[in-house]
């Protein structure tokens, strides 16, 4: 049986990931400093984004999500494994991205992923110390004939 702090902790986490998605759904790149530990190092490498710490993960965030219209990150899933003042998750990330078509119309890509997360409880609150995104899948749906 869980105690009220795991229940506490677990869902004290799981809304750090929400936010984490709103933060970068909406390009509000200053709440990414609320989410993850100052010396956090976040690996986008397996879907062909960059690693690095905080500062370079943001500036990258916002340089490479303004080529695409639209976007959203959905999450679920998660399994925690708490420890004390530290955790760890598994996380499955749904993100739907699209893709501009230039003179033509846009496409749709489909990617799939974990993120492989490490937290930690700073001064009573959950950061994300590193994390790591895991490939499962990228798959591009052509925009139908005659779409604009």
């Amino acid at each position: 049986m869980l105690s009220l702090q795991e229940i506490s902790d677990r869902m004290e986490i799981q809304d750090l990931m929400v936010r984490y998605a709103h933060a970068v759904d909406t390009a509000q790149w200053e709440l990414l400093d609320e989410i993850f530990t100052p010396d956090a190092h976040i690996d986008y490498s397996a879907m062909g984004g960059a690693a690095g710490g905080l500062t370079e993960t943001k500036r990258f965030l916002a340089a490479m999500l303004p080529n695409f219209p639209a976007f959203q990150h959905m999450i679920g899933n998660s399994a925690i494994a708490l420890d004390g003042d530290t955790a760890t998750a598994r996380t499955m990330c749904h993100n739907p991205m699209v893709v501009s078509g230039g003179e033509g119309p846009p496409s749709l890509m489909l990617c799939g992923l974990w993120y492989l997360d490490t937290f930690v409880r700073l001064d009573g609150t959950w950061r994300i110390k590193t994390r790591l995104e895991e490939k499962s899948y990228v798959f591009v749906a052509p925009a139908a004939p005659g779409t604009t």
